[in-house]
């Protein structure tokens, strides 16, 4: 299998990735894709004390897709969801130890999964209006643009 410049750690998360899955009744969920490269990430979380307790995800994509999956999974479980909520793309593709540059992108999907889930967990309980949601969102769309 060629390697386009994986590392050993995005290699590991991609033949073992960590918390596969689906959390049916999730307390929250995120849903993401790239048109562009076709690749679709769901995570799924539980939440307990506020607290993630239960974290899995379903990927359809490429190799790095599949690792930045399993990292984000990783880096998130057990933490509170404001730590959560801070996780950012360098962070996931930082934990990996970098990807090709023309894989990059994937790393974008893991957070944005990641911070959907979150924020459907915190429209479901109150904490924001869907508004705030949806506002915020398209202000971090903004900010990625000017990257």
């Amino acid at each position: 299998m060629a390697q386009i410049g994986y590392n050993e750690t995005v290699m590991d998360h991609f033949m073992n990735p960590r918390n596969v899955g689906v959390i049916e009744n999730p307390d929250g969920y995120g849903k993401v894709g790239n048109p562009v490269c076709g690749d679709l990430m769901e995570i799924f979380i539980n939440v307990k004390d506020e607290r993630i307790s239960d974290i899995k995800f379903r990927t359809f994509g490429c190799g790095s897709a599949i690792a930045v999956s399993s990292m984000v999974t990783e880096m998130a479980k057990g933490k509170s969801l404001d730590e959560a909520a801070k996780i950012t793309r360098d962070d996931v593709a930082g934990e990996l130890g970098g990807l090709p540059p023309q894989k990059l992108h994937c790393s974008n999907l893991g957070a944005d999964a990641l911070h959907a889930a979150i924020k459907d967990y915190w429209v479901k309980t109150g904490k924001i209006s869907p508004k705030e949601a949806e506002a915020e969102e398209g202000a971090q769309e903004e900010e990625q643009e000017g990257e």
